[in-house]
């Protein structure tokens, strides 16, 4: 099927980083944005989420989101902002996830550029947020979930449907059907072996004119774990110290207490107290434990059939912080486990354990998944003997460890059997949301193995459809 001139994806994110998912999908006289998430990592990225649409927001006929991390779903509010009240269509558990997110990103961001103003640590005279809760609010009133399978119409004769993409609660794979060209994302791909949720859906029997798939990992495959969780807490327990987990509120922190749970029960490691501090995960423990629990399940394609809300999440020894007042009423708690966030450190409340935790060799800090580069996870990953937090060189004595197996990305070989499951293979795939040197080497990769054309498109390129 030739495309109609016009028809077009412009790549205004995660082309060579793997955050700041945004696409521009220009078809005839209508556009759509596929993805409308923040930059995050070095400044030089960060900048971009203050850069408006390169068309006037009010132009856009809809926005798609595939999940509701922040880097899929944190520049909505700024869409507001610009002016757009069209539909933003996602499935109904990414918009009780993404309302949560949206809510907790407009405070930090309140918080934060109050603290800095207050502290004079900012570069800015009179730092502002990107965004407020005003403008998070109007965000979240254009949601329009749509069911996983569902064909929702679009403006010029589009429609759009979300399939289970195993990532987090609510991921989705998006399959775009314009007049012209039909395009399949993958948003991000789960590995197919998270404890919660079932694997990607198979590529559908379509002919597309193009795959966008996610390389985060690239043509690199998830390590075998050298040490455990359960030996890292038994040891840090032992030495008195306290297990610090930098953890993404929304799916991470879940997966981590699932496995803290599981061990406990099994007697693996010590019934130690675990807190949860952070406002935006305590709200998700409650969308995952309604998505879970059987007396509201109706037919759930993406839930794994045996779990119960019961008892997945809750060793006995949970305990949920929800305030800045029980957040400080931890600091000088016995040896315990926290899962704070943000996952790479970025900011919210694990900032403030860090400070305190950092300087003393007993304890633990566990990254749990990807550090994008830039990330004060990152530093911590590679070695940092200090990392600056709200203006300070903190000296980092404690034990670092990086357990990738958290990661809930799909790695080389989970992306090679997703593109396999296609009975049709595609005329192009694009390599997005991967940082350049990842996508250098799976694109070879993918061209033998698949002999299609593979791209990987740079910041704000446009790909003729």
């Amino acid at each position: 099927m030739s495309s109609p001139a016009g028809t077009s994806i412009t790549f205004l994110g995660a082309a060579g980083t793997v955050t700041g998912s945004r696409f521009l999908v220009e078809y005839g006289s209508h556009q759509l944005l596929l993805e409308a998430g923040l930059f995050q990592g070095p400044k030089q990225w960060r900048r971009r989420n203050w850069d408006d649409l390169p068309l006037p927001a009010q132009q856009l006929d809809a926005v798609v989101i595939s999940h509701a991390h922040l880097d899929h779903c944190g520049y909505l509010p700024r869409l507001w902002r610009q002016g757009y009240r069209g539909p933003v269509y996602l499935t109904p558990d990414t918009a009780n996830l993404a309302a949560i997110v949206l809510r907790d990103s407009a405070h930090i961001q309140e918080e934060d550029s109050r603290y800095a103003k207050k502290k004079g640590f900012s570069q800015h005279n009179d730092p502002q947020p990107l965004y407020d809760s005003t403008d998070a609010e109007g965000a979240i009133s254009l949601f329009a979930p749509i069911s996983y399978g569902h064909w929702q119409e679009l403006a010029g004769e589009g429609k759009v449907r979300l399939l289970p993409a195993g990532h987090i609660l609510g991921s989705a794979i998006v399959e775009l059907d314009l007049p012209g060209a039909h395009v399949l994302h993958s948003g991000d791909l789960g590995q197919g072996d998270h404890p919660l949720l079932v694997g990607p859906h198979v590529i559908p029997d379509a002919p597309y004119d193009a795959v966008l798939v996610e390389s985060t990992y690239g043509a690199r495959l998830h390590p075998e774990a050298e040490s455990s969780l359960d030996d890292i807490i038994r040891t840090t327990i032992a030495r008195d110290g306290t297990v610090l987990i930098p953890a993404f509120a929304v799916d991470r922190t879940e997966i981590i207490l699932a496995e803290i749970n599981e061990s406990m029960d099994a007697g693996l490691i010590p019934r130690v107290p675990v807190y949860v501090d952070s406002p935006m995960a305590i709200r998700a423990l409650q969308v995952y434990r309604h998505a879970i629990d059987s007396d509201h399940q109706e037919i759930r394609p993406d839930i794994r059939d045996h779990l119960s809300a019961s008892d997945v999440f809750n060793p006995g020894t949970l305990e949920t912080l929800a305030t800045p007042e029980e957040s400080k009423s931890i600091n000088g708690a016995p040896p315990c486990i926290i899962i704070s966030a943000s996952g790479m450190a970025t900011g919210g409340r694990v900032l403030h354990h860090l400070k305190r935790l950092l300087p003393n060799p007993h304890n633990t800090v566990v990254l749990t998944g990807y550090q994008a580069h830039g990330t004060r996870g990152a530093s911590l990953r590679d070695g940092a003997r200090t990392v600056r937090i709200h203006g300070q060189d903190v000296p980092v004595n404690a034990e670092v460890v990086a357990l990738e197996h958290f990661s809930v990305h799909a790695d080389r070989d989970d992306v090679r059997a997703w593109l396999s499951s296609a009975a049709t293979s595609p005329k192009r795939v694009v390599l997005i949301h991967g940082e350049d040197d990842a996508r250098a080497e799976l694109k070879p990769l993918l061209e033998k193995e698949f002999g299609v054309d593979v791209v990987a498109p740079e910041y704000e390129e446009t790909l003729p459809l």
